[in-house]
């Protein structure tokens, strides 16, 4: 080298206060320079220089963002939220690979009879993953999201997004293939709402499993028995039935909004984890 940075400007550079286009000449110098780069250690405190390779392990032992998660990011979706719903199961192949296979049987029963079985299957998928996504024994990222500095009820929130947008998608696909019913095919979409929000009601009380469950229980036996007593049209998809769905959607939600503050009571997670849940809500 004929000739070495100035040590004002590694003064300066190390305090982040050298301009171009001297800034630009020291970074191209240090890069070929050891010399410079021993001097240029000198103005920079240990304590920087130990947190400089601290953030910079972080960095290169962190997971690398999954495509879901990056093109969350990338719409704008905060990283940590990102990061919740990327880990949310319902975004699995295993999972998508079976709401996927269901709505093809039910579509094949559709295009053979009739559309009965979408529209009862339907409503149910999105019941099913609330529960796969926020369940204990389901979930098996469940003790660390029960634990996470976040209120439960917005990290439920997060990922029944997730589940609703997932099984909407694709239950909107599955309507496609049953052109000649016309509107019809789309009568599972109010149910759905419905039984998703009173199912996310009853959490509150009954838990991410038991919940879901009972509301599904109900909704099967509702269309099995309309399917028996009436001849025509089960009573949950005729006008009637699609307008009492949008009022059970519409009063869940305000109940489910009321009871918000029971998800982080503690009384849904396992008496082993209650502690640490509440430690981690004290940091957020």
């Amino acid at each position: 080298m004929s000739w070495h940075a100035d040590d004002g400007d590694l003064r300066e550079y190390a305090d982040g206060a050298l301009t171009a286009p001297r800034l630009w000449s020291v970074e191209t110098h240090l890069a070929a320079c050891a010399d410079c780069r021993a001097a240029l250690a000198a103005h920079v405190p240990p304590a920087d220089t130990d947190a400089g390779w601290a953030r910079l392990d972080a960095e290169l032992d962190a997971p690398r963002p999954g495509f879901a998660e990056s093109l969350l990011i990338r719409v704008g979706v905060a990283d940590h939220t990102a990061r919740l719903l990327a880990a949310t199961p319902v975004l699995r192949r295993s999972w998508l690979g079976a709401v996927a296979l269901t709505l093809l049987l039910a579509v094949g029963v559709g295009l053979v009879a009739s559309p009965l079985m979408l529209l009862a299957t339907a409503p149910l998928l999105p019941l099913a993953g609330v529960a796969v996504s926020f369940g204990p024994g389901l979930d098996p990222t469940h003790e660390m999201a029960v634990v996470a500095p976040m209120h439960t009820f917005r990290l439920l929130m997060v990922r029944t997004v997730a589940v609703l947008s997932t099984t909407t998608v694709l239950s909107g696909l599955a309507s496609l293939a049953l052109p000649s019913f016309g509107l019809a095919a789309l009568g599972w979409l109010l149910p759905a709402l419905a039984l998703t929000a009173t199912g996310l009601a009853l959490t509150a009380r009954l838990g991410p499993v038991l919940a879901p469950a009972l509301v599904g229980a109900g909704w099967t036996a509702l269309v099995v028995l309309s399917r028996l007593l009436a001849s025509g049209t089960p009573l949950p998809f005729t006008a009637e039935g699609q307008g009492a769905a949008a009022a059970i959607a519409t009063v869940a939600t305000a109940l489910l909004i009321a009871a918000r503050d029971r998800f982080d009571s503690g009384r849904q997670l396992g008496p082993s984890l209650r502690p640490l849940h509440f430690a981690a809500r004290r940091l957020s």
